[in-house]
């Protein structure tokens, strides 16, 4: 069976399809984005009604990418309370998870990580409900952290 080009260029572009990762702001305040892999990228500020949105990615060092939120400017470096929404690529999956560190930036708000046709994290009140946080879907879609959901 032989191919053209353009039919081989089109499946091997659906095979790489490549989701985005994407932080949505719902809370009535401003908050701040960083993606850390080995490297620590720019601070995104996002608007009320607004996103941050990267193409999922692998680190060559660290493997996976968190994504470490904060409703404080410049949160990361001042100790206040992180939202880590983190991911992994893995073949086909993308692995994703939702912690905190130094205290709950979202406590008392609702905050989900959703990805369609896969499994949801949700924290009715900001706060880790307890089990496991770990959920794997489908590279290819996107999978959303929202803020005050």
């Amino acid at each position: 069976m032989y191919y053209t080009l353009a039919a081989l260029t089109t499946f091997a572009s659906s095979a790489a399809a490549i989701g985005n990762a994407v932080v949505l702001n719902k809370c009535s305040n401003t908050i701040y984005a960083w993606s850390v892999g080995s490297s620590v990228g720019a601070k995104q500020t996002i608007a009320t009604g607004k996103n941050f949105t990267e193409p999922l990615h692998s680190d060559a060092t660290s493997g996976g990418i968190a994504l470490k939120i904060t409703a404080v400017d410049d949160g990361l470096y001042n100790g206040a309370a992180q939202q880590i929404f983190s991911y992994s690529l893995d073949g086909a999956s993308v692995w994703y998870d939702l912690s905190t560190a130094f205290g709950e930036p979202f406590l008392g708000k609702r905050v989900t990580v959703t990805s369609s046709g896969s499994p949801s994290i949700e924290w009715p009140t900001g706060s880790n409900p307890g089990g496991s946080q770990v959920k794997v879907g489908i590279n290819g879609v996107d999978v959303v952290f929202t803020g005050c959901a």
